[in-house]
């Protein structure tokens, strides 16, 4: 008996979806304007030096374009995702990137993260944006950090026992100040990644010692961090839990906004490599060539 890979009349009753792997940047970056502020992160990898450290995948559905982005570089893997959550949930099936990641996405794509991950304090999020017009600088002395700052830089973010393991590279490439007392470091803010290319960045890693919090230095620092980044780009966005009223706050006296929830969440990959094999050899059939594969939904 000889097997046949054309669709039966089950799967074309379902919705046929062509997954490509994507290398057209403009193309890319225009799908990804209606979800900017979710897929910053995502337009900062399309940026030169970057770009060589991503994968893309997308599909065309009736309800819009899915986009997967796995990247790698700067503070870990990463993955983006937009677009329907079916269709997300497709591409992952296929390729769900690497054994540990961080994704960042929208609410609905918390159920397929979760067919390929194991989710790690997946957290719903709320996103703020700030602009040139919006923003508020609050008044107070901060300190530019550069490569040779690496080693207080770690020690004051593993205050509270987290280890971290910052680079000189990662202070040097991204956009950190700090804010001592007593010629001690004892806040901080910096970026997850600056997309210059499609004029955005992501504001994060905001950290005050213990002893030193409820002073307004998160918040000094948060200011010319941004300050430094409306610069070089015309939006600025950062993520904060919603109930984390001080933050809020402090945020909105800068002049951010809430532009709507995002999630995130720290993934480590299910096993079962040879069954995504499979899928994607089967996907591959079907297609018609190249790097193009169709499934059904």
């Amino acid at each position: 008996m000889t097997l046949s890979l054309r669709p039966s009349r089950l799967l074309a009753a379902r919705e046929r979806l062509e997954i490509i792997r994507r290398y057209d940047r403009e193309g890319l970056a225009e799908q990804l304007q209606p979800h900017r502020w979710v897929t910053a992160y995502a337009l900062a990898q399309l940026d030169d030096g970057a770009w060589e450290d991503s994968e893309w995948y997308s599909a065309e559905t009736e309800r819009g374009s899915a986009i997967v982005c796995h990247s790698r570089g700067g503070l870990g893997n990463a993955t983006t995702l937009a677009g329907p959550a079916d269709a997300v949930a497709a591409i992952l099936k296929l390729h769900p990137g690497y054994t540990r990641t961080f994704a960042i996405g929208e609410p609905q794509h918390l159920p397929a993260l979760e067919t390929v991950h194991s989710l790690n304090n997946p957290r719903r999020m709320m996103r703020m944006l700030v602009t040139a017009q919006t923003f508020r600088p609050v008044a107070g002395e901060a300190t530019p950090l550069v490569g040779p700052h690496v080693q207080i830089v770690n020690r004051l973010y593993n205050t509270e026992g987290s280890p971290t393991h910052y680079r000189p590279e990662h202070i040097a490439e991204g956009c950190y100040w700090g804010v001592t007392d007593d010629e001690r470091l004892v806040a901080i803010a910096g970026t997850h990644a600056i997309g210059r290319d499609h004029s955005i960045a992501i504001l994060g890693n905001v950290f005050t010692h213990p002893r030193y919090r409820g002073r307004g230095h998160a918040t000094l620092a948060t200011s010319a961090v941004t300050a430094a980044l409306l610069q070089q780009v015309g939006q600025v966005v950062l993520s904060v839990v919603p109930d984390n009223t001080p933050a809020v706050r402090a945020y909105q006296k800068l002049g951010y906004r809430d532009v709507g929830p995002i999630v995130e969440s720290g993934g480590t990959r299910h096993a079962g490599t040879m069954i995504t094999a499979s899928r994607r050899w089967l996907a591959r059939q079907r297609g018609p060539g190249g790097e193009r594969e169709v499934v059904y939904t």
